[in-house]
């Protein structure tokens, strides 16, 4: 209930474009489709299971957003299911005298599992359609916690959960690279609750030995995945280097991440789809000093405290190895944080919770009493609370435009957040608001060859091409690859008739990224309007083949089609404009001419 508005949310301009909108190589689950997603590192990640659930999404649904929302939805509430039962067999290992008291056992698994599932830290991961892969791989990662803890525990069939818990870690890794660390987590369990490990069984007995080996395989797999994910990360250039962020600063961007999302868990307000990293990072400022004497107070309280409250450090260290892999150590990205990773690092502060709320209901052991009123009363007001803040999170998902300004909002200093805004107010025609916030994006970072080119695109639009090409100039001398900057100088120059020009800017764009279906459209309305439509209807297929579901582009064909007398062929790409975009009135003028004049050539006959 607290995520039905997801419903109703549609894909967002934050990697639902190149993943979802502009990508026509997952759209189906034949060979072809196949190849590609269990090949692909795009955008920096292997995902291949990932990949064919949107697959999936696509052939039952098109590209109706219900749909994939309506999947990851699914999934998410599946995981509140699994994490029930987990954190319901953590607790019974935890404090044995709840087994007697299986209504209290239940109602805090419950509780657990509620706080998990409905924290608005959650939305992030379940109302981004690309983030898919968080609520997929968090299927197989508690799956694995699962069946390892069956496994752990029954000596009939051991062996099948076993290696069933290995083939489901297998399943999380080709989801999200980000589990690699829960070979690690299954350590901590063997050591607490299951107490295979240290205490009474010693740290290198044949129990603790057994329980170490049979990590061999999930450590196996784990090497070979991060391997995997290492070698995408690199492709995509995408991580900072030392000479931008140094082991200092990286260490300090890491201790703010882990009090970040602590304090966003206890206090989840303002969240925000982007948390800026600054373009100077001084690692001695306040919040960062703040950030250290958070980690070191828990680190140390979890460590003092660790006989009478063996949870808390158990909890804490796996905390910190499931943020582990994107933390600053490791930066990827402009972000400092981001609410989508605690999908995975948010079970262990959840079960903790629960563990609390059942302690309320120790009484002597001859009692059969249900949870005091009062924790249970302050357990639902917690619950209720969070589903009213996610019901309205996940209304900030609803648009790209409500997206970005919410982000402003939050953190104006983010000129990603500014250019991202400025396309939107393009795309709604208010053109004169989408510069400022472009003039913006580049004060705050001057080197921001996107915001450039897209503030160059908007001057094209007020008729200025002159001024455009300058900002399309500086965008190619800060990135010469920016196959959008020449596409968009093209633009300009075909504005002011120089189309010679222009093609060789438009070819210059194709050879830079040769599936730019954008470039193909635009050559081929140049090569239209001068009168070469054969040639131009070459351009015109290629932009169909690589946006079929691209209303503008199936009519942009069948225009060509029937400028050479070919009305039927036309008649199809009009009606699958009409398909897609029901709304277009330039694709059904077209249709009804086109229709006409097969009428007339019916007639001839």
């Amino acid at each position: 209930m607290a995520f039905l508005p997801t419903l109703q949310n549609g894909f967002v301009s934050w990697d639902d474009d190149e993943n979802l909108l502009t990508n026509p190589h997952y759209r189906g689950l034949a060979w072809t489709h196949l190849r590609w997603m269990w090949t692909t590192f795009h955008v920096g990640h292997y995902m291949p299971l990932t990949w064919m659930t949107l697959g999936l999404d696509y052939v039952i649904g098109g590209m109706n957003p219900v749909g994939y929302h309506l999947t990851s939805l699914v999934l998410h509430a599946t995981n509140a299911l699994l994490c029930y039962f987990v954190v319901r067999r953590l607790l019974s290992l935890a404090l044995p005298w709840s087994i007697e008291r299986r209504h209290a056992l239940g109602v805090c698994a419950g509780f657990a599992a509620l706080l998990f599932a409905i924290h608005p830290l959650r939305v992030e991961s379940v109302a981004w359609a690309t983030e898919r892969r968080d609520v997929l791989s968090g299927l197989f990662y508690v799956s694995t916690i699962l069946t390892y803890l069956r496994s752990a525990e029954r000596l009939e069939h051991r062996r099948v959960w076993y290696w069933f818990s290995v083939g489901l870690f297998g399943c999380a890794l080709l989801s999200k690279s980000i589990v690699v660390t829960l070979p690690v987590v299954l350590v901590i369990l063997d050591v607490y609750p299951l107490r295979r490990i240290g205490g009474s069984a010693g740290w290198w007995s044949e129990p603790a030995r057994r329980a170490y080996a049979e990590k061999i395989p999930f450590v196996l797999l784990a090497a070979a995945a991060s391997a995997i994910a290492f070698a995408a990360l690199f492709r995509l250039h995408n991580m900072a280097p030392l000479t931008e962020l140094s082991i200092p600063g990286r260490l300090a961007v890491s201790a703010y991440g882990l009090s970040f999302y602590l304090v966003k868990t206890v206090v989840p307000w303002k969240l925000s789809p982007l948390y800026a990293l600054p373009s100077t990072l001084n690692p001695w400022s306040m919040p960062l000093l703040m950030s250290y004497g958070v980690v070191l107070a828990i680190a140390a309280v979890a460590l003092a405290r660790r006989r009478r409250w063996p949870g808390l450090p158990a909890v804490w260290t796996a905390y910190v190895l499931a943020l582990l892999p994107v933390l600053g150590i490791f930066q990827n990205g402009p972000q400092i944080a981001a609410d989508r990773y605690t999908y995975l690092a948010g079970l262990g502060w959840a079960t903790l919770a629960g563990g609390g709320l059942l302690s309320c209901a120790r009484v002597p052991r001859n009692s059969r009493a249900a949870l005091p009123t009062t924790p249970l009363i302050a357990a639902t007001v917690i619950v209720v609370t969070l589903g009213v803040l996610t019901w309205q999170q996940a209304h900030v998902w609803h648009d790209s435009a409500r997206l970005w300004a919410s982000a402003v909002s939050i953190e104006p200093d983010s000129p990603v957040a500014h250019g991202k805004l400025g396309d939107e107010l393009a795309i709604q025609g208010k053109l004169a608001e989408a510069i400022d916030h472009y003039h913006e994006a580049i004060r705050l970072k001057p080197d921001d060859a996107e915001a450039e080119t897209n503030l160059g695109a908007v001057l094209v639009q007020q008729a200025k091409p002159t001024e455009a090409i300058e900002h399309f100039q500086r965008a190619l001398r800060l990135k010469p690859d920016l196959a959008a900057a020449e596409h968009n100088w093209a633009m300009a120059l075909e504005s002011q008739s120089r189309v010679t020009e222009a093609i060789e800017h438009l070819e210059q764009a194709l050879r830079l990224k040769p599936d730019f279906a954008d470039a193909h459209t635009s050559w081929g309305l140049t090569l239209a309007r001068r009168g070469d439509v054969a040639e131009a209807l070459e351009h015109f297929r290629q932009a169909v083949r690589l946006g079929p579901d691209n209303a503008g582009a199936h009519t942009n064909l069948g225009a060509a089609l029937l400028q050479q007398g070919r009305p039927a062929e036309a008649i199809e790409h009009f009606q699958c404009a009409v398909h897609l975009q029901p709304e277009s009135a330039v694709a059904r003028d077209n249709l009804s001419v086109a229709l006409a004049e097969q009428r007339k050539r019916m007639d001839r006959r």
